[in-house]
């Protein structure tokens, strides 16, 4: 798993090397059903949130992850269909730059985004899992994010990555990887065929899945996903 941007010497706890320090807390007020803007303390736009409406205990918290040029809204859209059903509350955040900060020039300003959006969901709603997901740039940054903060995150969806590069792992996340076979854009052959039997050397569980298409993400591949996600939802995060 090579790294496009310079490594650090000495990898620390902090957001040059991908660390995220927000936890689930019980929260503190509520924080509605539909699509909500979530912003920082300055009042600066970050992203957005999509909550399921109805009487929900819990919520399982899906951190999406757009692809390069993308938006926080095409983030929400890998699994907007599918959120009522399986009670996920989505959150999306905008990149600070084209596409993701590691792939720009490494771990920092998305990271200290991401951040605040989690603490902002956390105290608006009761989460009882984790996990972040993406594609294409969006993936390569989910599966460096998520193994990097893997005590933080119980689940992986990555939607045709290219690469992974956490500079530090912390826990043992189980990921979701699928892949178009005539993808041309991150062609199969040199990214996942290559990123998956590494993270198996690594001993991460990775459930991978190729398909009959390109660079997408097909209704069927979403599907599978989520269902898949209910073998790891068993994995909780706790509160203090």
């Amino acid at each position: 798993m090579s790294e496009p941007a310079p490594p650090h010497r000495q990898p620390e706890e902090n957001p040059r090397h991908g660390r995220l320090t927000a936890r689930v807390v019980p929260p503190v007020a509520p924080g509605g059903t539909g699509l909500v803007p979530l912003t920082g303390p300055d009042g600066e736009p970050l992203g957005v949130a999509y909550a399921p409406a109805g009487a929900i205990r819990s919520y399982r918290l899906a951190l999406l992850l757009h692809g390069a040029g993308g938006t926080a809204e095409q983030g929400l859209d890998l699994l907007r269909p599918l959120a009522d059903r399986h009670r996920l509350l989505l959150v999306a955040p905008q990149a600070t730059a084209s596409s993701w900060d590691l792939i720009v020039e490494g771990f920092g300003p998305d990271v200290r985004r991401i951040d605040l959006m989690l603490d902002a969901a956390f105290r608006s709603w009761p989460v009882e899992c984790v996990l972040v997901g993406g594609f294409s740039d969006g993936a390569s940054y989910a599966l460096s994010l998520g193994l990097t903060n893997g005590d933080l995150f119980a689940a992986v969806l990555a939607f045709s990555p290219g690469f992974a590069a956490p500079m530090l792992t912390n826990g043992r996340p189980r990921i979701f990887v699928s892949h178009g076979v005539h993808d041309r854009v991150l062609p199969v052959d040199v990214c996942s065929r290559r990123l998956v039997p590494r993270l198996h050397t690594f001993g991460y569980q990775v459930d991978y899945h190729e398909f009959d298409g390109g660079h997408e993400v097909p209704a069927e591949i979403r599907q599978h996903a989520v269902e898949w996600l209910s073998s790891v939802a068993g994995r909780r995060t706790r509160l203090p």
